[in-house]
């Protein structure tokens, strides 16, 4: 029987508000995870493969790679063919990947399984945060897209000490297959809790050839980062190509008639302002959390197990604070905690600078982690609603495919230069002198990042963004944002074509 949901969108404190974002987080919140899971693996995944930092980059970057190239066309495929569909295909294709990666023989057989993983990633993302847009009540998206952020914000952050735990007591496989059951329960709970949602216009065609030009100008800088010391020839041919990759990528979606990245989006000062935002967040983050894990572990001694939980405040801090964070961006409005919360992680980070070879945790550690979680909870909730709320509701899919790319992006390029950048390279991670002095050199530039991050938001982003109508440029029409045909009368948001699970436009049957 199909799930519908009641005129107007489902009611946030609903049963089946509460069902919807669990299964949203549950997915999405995997995926999360993941990127961050890895990082407090990566040391022991060196000594079994005895393999060096690149190859431990790729290992990282080989899943953010094809996640930023391909989310675009993920949040287009979940417009057309249904977002609950798209969704839960993810799913089961980003446990398959991870089965590959807990049983890969070598590290290579590892790095092309994770780019599978990033493939599943594109899919489910995307589609998380538009089922989320597309079904709860307009009074409600805030809170529950606070409460997304908030608890996917604790699947990322809780990766390090699963990560660390996996590692000592078992085996870094099981930082992988610990994903079959969580998959097993998300398709479970969304095929049986959320309602069929889709775009109430959709396109003719999928831009295919877009796709693969994103992928190759991601592919071709990442390779020129990561192999600038090594094979700095190639690096620079492979970046040349990466470039122009990404100038034809621009042209050719100006000349598309159906573009993955339709250009006009950017016509609106709020989107592009946000996402810039999220270029200098996400990629401090990125970095961040990797050399953080690297620096417990190679500098300080500590098992992977202890790693994580030294990142434990940070799950606390978002778990609590969240939620409510996104109800006070839309009482407030988002310019202030845009601006603010990139500062206070700022800070957090400098104060870590203390953390060396004989650092105590509660006197170097913890108040640093402990900061850098408040500015996480203060930011995040406030940044993704906001994207959100600067498109109209019929493009939830390409707007959150937009952000999730700027942030893997951004993340994948700091990730692959920044290590270099700081005088690591080649064995180097497994120095303890290399490891510490660059963790201090990668913090002041992750910090700066973060700064520039806050500039933009108090200089571009107005305290009621989240109360404006998206602009004249993103306005649908009155009929599709009733949820109508334009040759017929209004259809019931349950039932009716377009959103529901019904007729022939919303079946996907093309």
């Amino acid at each position: 029987m199909p799930v519908t949901f009641p005129p107007g969108g489902i009611r946030a404190k609903s049963a089946p508000g509460r069902w919807v974002l669990l299964a949203t987080v549950l997915g999405s919140g995997m995926a999360m995870l993941d990127s961050t899971v890895v990082n407090v693996a990566l040391p022991s995944i060196g000594q079994s493969f005895d393999t060096s930092l690149a190859a431990l980059q790729w290992t990282v970057n080989a899943y953010t790679l094809t996640l930023a190239g391909l989310i675009l066309l993920g949040g287009a495929l979940g417009d057309r063919y249904g977002r609950r569909r798209v969704f839960v295909i993810g799913v089961a294709w980003f446990a398959v990947a991870s089965l590959l990666c807990g049983i890969a023989p070598d590290v290579e057989t590892l790095i092309a399984a994770r780019a599978l993983q990033g493939i599943g990633g594109a899919l489910l993302t995307p589609g998380s945060l538009a089922i989320i847009q597309a079904t709860f009540h307009p009074d409600d998206r805030a809170r529950a897209v606070g409460a997304w952020s908030g608890l996917g914000g604790v699947a990322s952050a809780i990766g390090p000490f699963l990560g660390g735990w996996l590692v000592d007591a078992v085996s870094w496989r099981w930082v992988f297959l610990i994903n079959l059951p969580l998959a097993a329960v998300t398709i479970v709970v969304a095929l049986r809790t959320v309602p069929e949602t889709f775009d109430p216009q959709p396109r003719g065609r999928f831009d295919v050839s877009g796709a693969a030009l994103a992928a190759l100008a991601l592919a071709g800088v990442t390779w020129a980062l990561v192999e600038a010391e090594t094979n700095p020839v190639l690096a620079a041919l492979a970046g040349v190509a990466g470039v122009a990759a990404g100038v034809v990528f621009v042209f050719a979606e100006k000349r598309s008639r159906e573009p993955m990245l339709p250009l006009d989006i950017f016509r609106v000062r709020l989107f592009t302002s946000v996402n810039i935002v999220t270029l200098f967040v996400y990629g401090a983050l990125a970095a961040f959390m990797l050399l953080l894990v690297l620096e417990l572990q190679t500098v300080v001694g500590y098992s992977a197990q202890q790693a994580g939980l030294a990142l434990l405040p940070v799950t606390v801090v978002m778990l609590l604070l969240s939620a409510r964070s996104g109800d006070l961006a839309r009482r407030i409005g988002p310019r202030w905690q845009l601006s603010i919360g990139p500062l206070v992680c700022a800070g957090g980070l400098l104060m870590l600078l203390r953390v060396g070879p004989d650092s105590s945790y509660p006197a170097d550690v913890l108040p640093g982690v402990v900061i850098f979680g408040l500015g996480l909870a203060v930011l995040v909730a406030p940044l993704t609603a906001t994207v959100l709320a600067s498109v109209d509701v019929a493009r939830a899919g390409i707007a959150s495919g937009v952000n999730n790319a700027a942030a893997r992006a951004a993340g994948l390029l700091t990730v692959a230069g920044l290590p270099a950048l700081v005088g690591l390279s080649g064995e180097g991670y497994r120095d303890p002198s290399v490891v510490d002095t660059g963790f201090d050199r990668a913090l002041w530039i992750c910090a700066g990042l973060l700064v520039m991050g806050s500039a933009v938001a108090w200089f571009t982003i107005s305290s009621t963004a989240l109360t404006e109508e998206p602009g004249v440029e993103e306005r649908a029409t009155p009929c599709a944002r009733m949820g109508c045909d334009m040759s017929g009368p209004p259809l019931d948001p349950g039932r009716g074509v377009g959103v529901g699970d019904t007729g022939s436009k919303g079946s996907g049957g093309r």
